[in-house]
């Protein structure tokens, strides 16, 4: 691999700019090849949209796992190959072509029977899910984001429906009873294994949902908080007495009433998805409730870090503007006195018109901003602040009395748990579980919001 990035610098730009797509899919079909193109020995779920993505493939592999399966993950917070289980550390939600394959080769090797990729917008236009063989393709929703690196809405959307395009024209598979791909020889060991039904499961609430069910494929199923409806069945499981609270979400699915611990109300659309993979995989409904109940949190998102301390700090990966609204929609259903929020924002060209739309909406909800550096990548960290800042100015914050700029994160933990007060929560948005700070040239300086909270809250006690 380092000779084709050391080939990859010698090509002029402009040259490789046009070489690009024949450069992708070449090396998606290498990697493929040189892994002997795992996923077809694999049950393929592929998670797309705007954001919940990692929360439904958390919930996916959790709920096939209680239906007695093997399962792996590839997603922005964690990889998972069976009872393996470890944080990403890449900085990177859909990993380069060669990491992927090795990946599913893993999982092939250790007898999983399904695999979860989380499948982003910029990994389809770089052929990421190219020579994977999809069987299910989950879409959470979209709405306008990455439009920097795409060029506009339309061709985000473009890009996402490439997956389905993929997941329809991917090959069909068999397995046997215990869900295990077969390699079918001959027609006769074809008539004692199930077909893997080509599904698409789509956010039914979204506006886009009827494009991305647009497709030929064996089963569609579209979930809302009114329904999960089957398209071209009669069986339709009706999701009643939907609500959330400080107890976590709770719905009806039939006759069974889900209650997960999962806060926020948009957790019961991300739920709603993964009873939906459930049912498509023929998993008892009882089972789907036992898996999904069991969970007491994804990792980085709305996470609680509890030190003994007098105040609520909780740390989540929301890094634009629809999920931190979200995010205070839900802190609202706390018990709570003040909130106070420690924020950045990303650098790299990532989308810097949203920079002053996270202050504004920090400092129109929470009572103490604190700005500070979150990934930086080229940019300089003190005008991505400065931006941020000046979106929670406009929104009436005051520096120096309940708006802060502090450059080093650690500091900025620090200063907000030696401000906050019974009752208070504490507020750490941006990174979630990751495991590093990305500086400039493509230097990564180790870090985990949650590990530093522990650090300092233990220093204040």
């Amino acid at each position: 691999m380092n000779l084709l990035h050391l080939i990859k610098k010698l090509i002029p730009k402009k040259f490789f700019k046009k070489l690009q797509p024949a450069y992708h899919l070449t090396l998606a079909w290498l990697s493929a090849l040189w892994y002997r193109f795992p996923s077809e020995k694999l049950i393929v779920i592929g998670v797309t949209g705007t954001t919940g993505k990692t929360t439904v493939i958390y919930l996916i592999a959790k709920m096939l796992e209680q239906a007695g399966f093997r399962v792996g993950v590839t997603s922005t917070a964690l990889f998972k190959v069976g009872q393996t289980e470890w944080n990403n550390d890449k900085k990177m939600t859909m990993l380069g072509r060669f990491f992927t394959q090795k990946m599913l080769a893993r999982m092939v090797k250790e007898n999983c029977q399904y695999a979860i990729i989380e499948t982003t917008s910029e990994g389809i236009e770089q052929f990421r899910h190219r020579f994977i063989n999809y069987d299910v393709c989950v879409f959470t929703g979209i709405y306008p984001e990455h439009i920097d690196s795409h060029g506009s809405f339309e061709n985000y959307k473009r890009a996402k429906l490439k997956l389905f395009t993929h997941l329809a024209a991917c090959k069909l598979k068999y397995v046997n009873e215990a869900r295990v791909v077969q390699r079918i020889k001959n027609e006769l060991k074809k008539i004692h294994c199930e077909r893997v039904k080509k599904t698409i499961i789509v956010n039914g609430d979204d506006e886009c949902a009827a494009e991305f069910l647009n497709f030929n494929v064996d089963q569609k199923i579209s979930y809302q908080p009114s329904a999960i409806s089957y398209q071209n069945e009669e069986k339709i499981f009706f999701v009643r007495n939907s609500n959330s609270g400080a107890d976590g979400i709770k719905f009806q699915v039939a006759d069974e009433m889900f209650q997960l611990k999962l806060m926020g109300a948009f957790n019961v659309s991300n739920a709603l998805a993964a009873v939906a993979l459930g049912l498509s995989q023929a998993v008892p409904l009882e089972t789907i409730k036992a898996g999904l109940e069991k969970i007491s949190g994804v990792p980085g998102r709305f996470e609680r870090v509890d030190e003994g301390q007098a105040f609520g700090v909780i740390v989540d990966y929301a890094f634009e503007p629809n999920a931190v609204t979200k995010l205070y929609e839900t802190i609202a259903q706390l018990p709570h006195e003040k909130i106070l929020h420690v924020l950045g924002a990303t650098g790299g060209g990532r989308d810097a018109a949203r920079r002053p739309v996270l202050g504004r909406i920090a400092g129109a909800h929470a009572d103490v901003v604190i700005v500070t550096n979150e990934d930086p990548y080229d940019d300089l960290p003190e005008i991505i602040m400065d931006q941020v800042a000046l979106g929670a100015e406009k929104a009436g914050k005051i520096f120096g009395k309940n708006l802060f700029k502090i450059l080093e994160r650690r500091k900025a933990i620090a200063e907000a748990f030696k401000l906050a007060r019974v009752g208070d929560i504490v507020l750490v948005t941006g990174k979630g579980n990751e495991q590093a700070i990305c500086v400039a040239g493509g230097k990564k300086i180790p870090w985990d919001d949650r590990a530093v909270a522990r650090e300092e809250l233990r220093r204040l006690a």
